[in-house]
């Protein structure tokens, strides 16, 4: 699911949407798929300057260029970067499309808001730009070489972390029965007991699931979760909290799975009627998972 610099006359909202589309009906969900094909190590991707991470979309976007690719890294940079830092692209790389979506003011409707004395309306836009993958270039200096771990570190090995982000948010955590689920008129989540998991990081992968829907809730990221099983909102914030927690999971180099697989038909539904559904999807689960992150680390996420 790669958005390519030679496809530049195509609307990026449909392209992308596209790619997902085709991922999701051959049983791939971008969230999921990069631990199980991708040589690199489950991280989220990040601008190899700045070391921010990447955002929304592009989060899918970049996952599935290293997939592709079959990169050893996440990290990535401009042409300008590469050549800023003492180095270059290799001849014949092609690089990865990603976005920048944003809002702005003409100036005539600037003009027309004050004479008419009312709040000026914005503009929503889409700015393509042209990243590469570290392995995509040469000359660069020793820092931008990828870090290989002589032992990987487990995905048990990071439940602490993940604990740690558990009991920071403070979120009301009822333990017991046999269903996961977050309660919004009670603001709540329920989740079975470890022992009902066959590996105990699932309950840390179920409850940062859970917890994606819980920075929904009016007090928090404020999302709409008024939707019944079924609807069409419903399934926009299931689609949300999925990626919330894929998200958050690699954030914490947990190996994101999926949570609700039989949900596909329903995401289906709502990417084919919007083709940018996916796109603020991906961008409320950005904001639930730095919402998340910020009881544990002070990570800065970039477009």
């Amino acid at each position: 699911m790669i958005a390519r610099t030679d496809t530049s006359r195509v609307s990026l909202y449909a392209e992308v949407t596209a790619r997902v589309i085709a991922e999701l009906e051959q049983g791939r969900l971008p969230w999921v798929q990069p631990w199980d094909a991708s040589v690199c190590g489950c991280t989220m991707p990040a601008n190899a300057v700045s070391g921010r991470r990447y955002s929304g979309i592009n989060v899918l976007i970049l996952w599935a260029a290293v997939i592709e690719g079959k990169y050893a890294s996440q990290r990535w940079l401009t042409y300008k970067q590469a050549q800023a830092a003492g180095g270059n692209v290799r001849k014949g790389e092609r690089g990865t499309t990603i976005c920048y979506a944003d809002r702005f003011t003409p100036r005539d409707e600037a003009e027309r808001a004050r004479d008419e004395d009312r709040e000026a309306r914005q503009l929503a836009f889409l700015k393509r730009f042209t990243v590469f993958n570290i392995d995509q270039c040469e000359g660069l200096p020793e820092r931008f070489t990828p870090e290989i771990e002589a032992e990987p570190v487990s995905d048990a090995d990071r439940i602490p972390e993940a604990l740690a982000l558990i009991e920071a948010s403070g979120a009301d955590f009822r333990i017991g029965g046999g269903e996961a689920y977050y309660s919004p008129s009670g603001d709540y989540i329920a989740v079975p007991p470890q022992l009902a998991f066959h590996s105990k990081v699932n309950w840390y992968r179920t409850a940062l699931h859970e917890l994606g829907h819980w920075t929904g809730h009016p007090s928090r990221l404020d999302r709409d979760q008024s939707g019944g099983f079924g609807s069409a909102a419903y399934a926009r914030e299931e689609l949300v909290a999925e990626m919330a927690s894929a998200f958050t999971c690699a954030s914490l180099s947990i190996r994101p799975t999926v949570r609700h697989a039989d949900y596909v038909g329903s995401w289906l539904a709502v990417l084919r009627e919007d083709e940018k559904a996916i796109f603020r999807a991906a961008s409320a689960a950005s904001k639930a998972a730095d919402f998340l992150l910020g009881f544990v680390a002070g990570e800065e996420a970039q477009p």
